[in-house]
């Protein structure tokens, strides 16, 4: 019963966190700081951004590129695929008013 009740806690702070740390990359791209790539990763839309802005783009790009690596690896694709094909997702999924890099590596509202 009290390892039940630790891997509950334990879960339920994980599972705060993750919701924290997507609410602030939603955040972020709300109010137009960041937008997606064409690369399948996270990019600073405007230099005005607050400072830790540069943090949390670090780290999730760090987690999507751990992310992408595992599943090239997995299906034998080499890491460039599986980016070309998350950015495509990624763009696709980015709501109306949000920032998306053009083709000339610009970036613009969707």
């Amino acid at each position: 019963m009290r390892n039940t009740v630790k891997m509950f806690v334990a879960l339920t702070a994980l599972l705060w966190a993750i919701g924290v740390q997507a609410l602030d990359v939603q955040e972020a791209k709300s109010a137009g700081w960041i937008g997606e790539q064409r690369d399948g990763y996270l990019g600073l839309v405007t230099e005005q951004a607050p400072g830790d802005i540069g943090k949390l783009l670090a780290r999730v790009n760090q987690e999507r590129r751990s992310s992408y690596q595992e599943i090239a690896n997995k299906n034998q694709l080499e890491l460039r695929a599986v980016e070309a094909l998350a950015a495509q997702k990624a763009i696709q999924k980015t709501p109306p008013g949000q920032y998306i890099q053009g083709a000339d590596g610009s970036w613009v509202k969707k």
